[in-house]
């Protein structure tokens, strides 16, 4: 957290709410369903390309707020499997807006240790986004810093499915054991754990098809903000709900279970 609280000026809402946080219950892995740049561009009279540049912005402001904050992985959730079924100009600028910020965000991930990696159907892809995607992921391999995950040309209930597809193609090679831990080993994600807090902007109460697996015990942080107005203070504002959950695991907060054991101890503690 110090070297967040470093970049900010005494007496900012951000300075507040950065020194609030509890550094040692900060969330190892935050996912962003980064949603309402439409809407966005469409209250300011503008096409909805214009808010897909805006949202660019964010992007850059919460991962340099998850790199001083020495968090280890940031999933952010940049083209659905569904987004194909927008018009093919939109889907054509997307394709455009994530292969400039590759490039000219490359130099700065290097400078961040920021580790580039990528989650969905992968080869569906445009050549040149692939191509583009693939130099990135190579050239930041090495990175030991923030993991950031794109999530793109992804679906929850597509990666479950290919998920399926490989443990089948891996029991007609030899004898396996299908448990909770097998299909984890085959998702997108292997070897990253799983989110802490998901962050969903723009007010929607739905996880659309996002980490379906993943989010099973993350805590759900909803935000009316739009995407492309969303600042530090609101990744600060989601940290702190976050550290004032009781997160159980589903079983019991220690004082709940201390109730349950013994209620005559619990009460007199309280007191």
């Amino acid at each position: 957290m110090q070297a967040l609280l470093e970049t900010l000026k005494p007496g900012q809402e951000e300075e507040a709410l950065a020194r609030a946080i509890d550094p040692q219950r900060l969330p190892a892995h935050i996912a962003i369903i980064m949603d309402g740049n439409g809407r966005w561009a469409k209250r300011r009279g503008q096409l909805r390309v214009a808010g897909h540049k805006a949202g660019m912005r964010p992007v850059r402001t919460v991962i340099e707020a998850c790199v001083q904050m020495k968090l280890k992985a940031l999933t952010l959730y940049a083209f659905s499997v569904e987004n194909w079924k927008r018009p093919r100009t939109e889907v054509e600028m997307l394709w455009r807006l994530l292969r400039t910020y590759l490039r000219l965000e490359l130099p700065e991930m290097m400078r961040q240790h920021i580790r580039m990696n990528a989650i969905g159907r992968l080869d569906e892809l445009p050549p040149m986004v692939r191509e583009e995607l693939q130099q990135v992921l190579g050239e930041t391999a090495a990175n030991r810093g923030l993991q950031v995950n794109l999530a793109i040309n992804y679906g929850g209930r597509a990666e479950l499915v290919d998920a399926v597809k490989a443990l089948v193609e891996q029991a007609r090679k030899r004898e396996i054991v299908i448990d909770e831990a097998a299909i984890a080993a085959n998702l997108y994600t292997a070897g990253i754990p799983d989110p802490d807090l998901l962050i969903r902007t723009s007010g929607e109460m739905r996880v659309s098809n996002f980490l379906l697996w993943q989010i099973a015990y993350a805590e759900l942080y909803v935000t009316d903000v739009l995407w492309p107005d969303f600042k530090r203070a609101d990744l600060l504002e989601a940290i702190l709900d976050y550290q004032q959950r009781d997160r159980r695991f589903g079983g019991l907060s220690v004082s709940t279970f201390a109730a349950a054991e013994d209620p005559a101890a619990a009460g007199a503690a309280r007191r």
